[in-house]
């Protein structure tokens, strides 16, 4: 049983990812990233099921074409990172959530 961050403190239980709502293994950038694509897509999970590696079309959070617009525009917006649509390298920048956070961080103007 994980019992929340405030109780566990209480009983000697070490938070974990569930109790302190960071996912493992995300890194900072990839949380800002999972919060704004569950805000922007509107997605009902938390950012935190975000699994870092996984997918994030087809199979992983299943996300289509329009969502990638969606999100194109977030990012760029929020980071001042610009994606274009006719990019080749698409594939490989929205191939996870760690792909699209290791691209923005080398990019990134705000």
């Amino acid at each position: 049983m994980t019992l929340p961050s405030s109780i566990a403190s209480q009983t000697n239980e070490e938070p974990t990812a569930s109790t302190t709502g960071i996912a493992a293994g995300q890194t900072e950038m990839e949380q800002e990233l999972a919060r704004l694509i569950v805000t922007t897509l509107q997605l009902e999970i938390t950012p935190e099921q975000i699994v870092p590696t996984e997918p994030m079309f087809r199979e992983g959070l299943g996300l289509d074409s329009i969502d990638a617009l969606e999100l194109s525009l977030a990012v760029s917006t929020e980071y001042g990172v610009e994606l274009k649509a006719d990019d080749e390298r698409n594939g490989e920048i929205f191939a996870s959530l760690r792909s699209l956070a290791r691209h923005v961080t080398e990019r990134r103007t705000r």
